[in-house]
């Protein structure tokens, strides 16, 4: 006889972990980006998520989204060439992008864009004229994989990240003209006020 020891629980009421509320939230934001679920519905399912406290409650949340399998999309890919490039305004933002600074730079602005990802892979090489990245107030950085290269790289990013944004994990080196990563400056913010109040 088993008298003392508790009766055998079912796995959908085991106790979900932060980890395992994170991939659902993730799930769901991909779902989003992927025209499969609108913001009203994303808003209450990922409310639902963060409350959950067992396998019940997760499951019902992704059950009608199908598999999160990986998709081999195209990388977008930036190079600086002799006269440089510029992304900015609003475009459409893929999970990787291959940026090379070249002869003449590449700027990479995210500051009008709309995205729903959950992360953003970026791989930048400064080359010879650098890569500069500017990201809106609110999105966040992992940046441990970068190495400096003769021109250096700058982090000038604030950890503060807003729910339901991007996280931009950004690796390669700065080569000779360097790479920096950072929010909006001051003139930049008034411009974007300018184009906002027309």
């Amino acid at each position: 006889m088993n008298e003392g020891l508790p009766e055998p629980v079912r796995r959908d009421a085991w106790r979900v972990s932060h980890d395992e509320r994170e991939a659902v939230v993730e799930r769901l934001n991909t779902a989003a980006a992927e025209g499969r679920l609108d913001l009203s519905e994303l808003d209450a399912r990922l409310e639902l998520a963060l409350n959950a406290k067992t396998y019940a409650d997760l499951a019902p949340l992704t059950a009608d989204l199908p598999p999160d399998v990986p998709v081999n999309q195209e990388p977008l890919v930036l190079k600086g060439g002799m006269h440089g490039v510029t992304r900015s305004g609003r475009w459409d933002v893929p999970g990787r992008i291959l940026v090379y600074g070249g002869m003449g730079a590449v700027k990479l602005d995210f500051t009008e864009t709309e995205c729903r990802l959950p992360e953003i892979q970026i791989e930048a090489e400064g080359q010879m004229a650098g890569v500069t990245i500017i990201i809106p107030d609110g999105w966040a950085a992992e940046t441990s994989r970068m190495e400096g290269g003769l021109g250096g790289f700058k982090d000038k990013t604030t950890p503060q990240r807003l729910p339901r944004t991007p996280l931009i994990r950004l690796s390669g080196t700065g080569g000779a003209g360097g790479v920096v990563i950072r929010h909006p400056n001051s003139w930049e913010r008034r411009k974007q006020r300018r184009l906002q109040g027309r």
